[in-house]
C-alpha cells in the first residue's frame, strides 16, 4: 500500500448510517442530506480510514492508492 490513498463514496448506494463519521471523524462527514463524504479527496493511508470503510454496511467508501487504480479496498479478487 502506498503512502497516500484516494477515497471515494458512492453517494448513490450511502444510507447515510454515519457509521464512516464515527469510526474516522478526520476522514469523513455527513452532509444535510446524510450523505457521506470524504473530507478530502486523498488522504495519508490511515487505518480509521481504511476501518470506516471495511465497516460500510452498503460497502459505498473505496480506497484506493492514490496515482494508481490499484485497490486497497475493496480488495482485489
Amino acid at each position: 500500500m502506498g503512502d497516500r490513498w484516494r477515497v471515494e463514496v458512492d453517494r448513490s448506494i450511502c444510507i447515510g448510517s454515519g457509521m464512516c463519521a464515527g469510526t474516522a471523524p478526520d476522514g469523513f462527514r455527513l452532509d444535510s442530506a446524510r450523505q457521506s463524504h470524504p473530507v478530502a479527496p486523498e488522504t495519508d493511508a490511515d487505518e480509521s480510514v481504511l476501518a470506516a470503510a471495511e465497516g460500510c454496511p452498503v460497502e459505498a467508501i473505496t480506497v484506493t492508492v492514490a496515482g494508481s487504480d490499484e485497490a486497497v479496498f475493496p480488495p482485489e479478487e
